[in-house]
């Protein structure tokens, strides 16, 4: 167990955001040119800058320790990574009968009559010949002091965003991998040379967002699965274990969390229900990673229960603040929250203390304000509102100078 006071010294910190950022309005206004006209401005990236300087300051002026870009150099969370690897190929126009209609958000396009979607397939042997975010980490490492360089969080999508949309059979070309382990296992060294480069520049926290995990929360997904021939206990070992190809030997001063996301990343629609009591067990056990943002703002992602199986070297991000709406949450009310966590871990299996429960924990906001780049239906003021009162709410849980 991490001690009292190193868990402040390292990333994750008391108060937490997982990591995309409203758009300033110069930047949003740059981005809607881009949409419209498919074009890249040759201005796009000194806007960017301008826009990521801006959301730096925001973030160093309400108190927040850990420090994103906010994702503002993205359209989507999920970009960087397979658009720049070798041995995938981008299809703007992939048809429907290669989604798997049993994943939830694939199902509402089915009923939805859409024919066709963009996305990826691997038609050669995976490669990381070029950076993903390699440069995004050396500009906003010049926008910070070099104490604060450890601070800084790259986040990036995991690396089974695209199979659980298309399946072991229509991820990859069979006749370049003949099943997931081997294409996992590519995909894994691209991310680990990834991560080394970007932990070589002093980066010290990689934040992994997955929304599948979630999806086996879902007993329509199960039951879908079910009828489809698919084994899903073992599709989400396979899960797993991709993760775990990319976390394996990782420097011990280098923080990995995963984001278990909900489907937060389209206006606030979600397409994951239930809560984490069917995947705790496995994932807190199994998943190497050091800490867990779980979104706990809703009644729908169920009670803080699933935690009593938390092991005591895991640390838990309480997602507990939402982003989707400006509806702002109280100090007493997540002071109340986190107490009910606490309590939780208590009573769970190694029971402990309420010192080391309280420390296994730290509170954030669900998901991003802005995980594509339109952006929740909130402000910037109170995207402000919101970090602060975590950054305040903290305090008041624990203490200043842990904080």
């Amino acid at each position: 167990m991490s001690s009292a006071s190193s868990i402040h010294l390292r990333p994750p910190f008391r108060a937490e955001h997982v990591g995309s950022l409203l758009r300033p309005n110069t930047l949003f206004e740059k981005r809607k040119e881009v949409e419209a006209t498919n074009t890249i401005p040759h201005d796009l990236k000194a806007v960017e800058d301008e826009a990521i300087k801006h959301v730096v300051k925001l973030q160093q002026d309400v108190g927040i320790k850990t420090i994103t870009d906010g994702e503002l150099r993205r359209g989507y969370f999920y970009e960087g990574v397979f658009n720049n690897l070798e041995g995938i190929v981008e299809l703007p126009n992939r048809p429907i009968a290669t989604f798997k209609p049993y994943i939830p958000h694939i199902a509402l396009m089915y009923a939805a009559g859409v024919q066709e979607s963009p996305s990826a397939f691997c038609n050669g042997k995976i490669r990381r010949t070029k950076p993903f975010y390699v440069d995004e980490f050396k500009y906003l490492k010049s926008l910070v002091a070099p104490e604060d360089v450890k601070n800084i969080k790259i986040t990036m999508c995991s690396p089974v965003w695209f199979h659980q949309r298309h399946g072991s059979d229509e991820t990859y070309d069979l006749s370049v991998y003949k099943n997931d382990n081997d294409y996992f296992d590519d995909l894994g060294v691209a991310y680990r040379e990834e991560i080394q480069e970007l932990y070589n520049l002093g980066c010290r926290h990689i934040q992994i967002d997955d929304p599948t995990f979630c999806y086996f929360c879902s007993e329509n997904m199960i039951a879908g699965m079910e009828r489809a021939g698919v084994n899903h206990e073992a599709l989400l070992d396979t899960y797993i274990r991709a993760i775990n190809v990319i976390t394996q030997e990782r420097p011990k001063d280098l923080t990995v969390s995963v984001h278990m996301c909900r489907g937060n990343f389209k206006g606030g629609v979600h397409f994951a229900e239930g809560g984490y009591e069917r995947i705790a067990v496995k994932l807190f056990n199994t998943l190497d990673v050091d800490v867990f943002y779980l979104e706990y703002d809703t009644k729908r992602a169920g009670d803080f229960a699933p935690l009593r199986f938390l092991p005591l070297d895991k640390t838990v991000v309480l997602g507990l603040v939402t982003t989707k709406n400006p509806q702002l949450e109280s100090v007493e009310e997540l002071k109340t929250r986190v107490d009910e966590a606490v309590e939780v871990l208590r009573q769970g299996s190694p029971k402990r203390s309420r010192e080391v429960a309280l420390n296994q924990l730290c509170i954030s906001t669900q998901c991003g304000f802005a995980s594509v780049w339109e952006g929740n239906p909130v402000t910037e003021e109170d995207e402000r509102k919101k970090l602060a009162l975590l950054v305040e709410a903290a305090k008041q849980i624990w203490s200043p100078e842990m904080c």
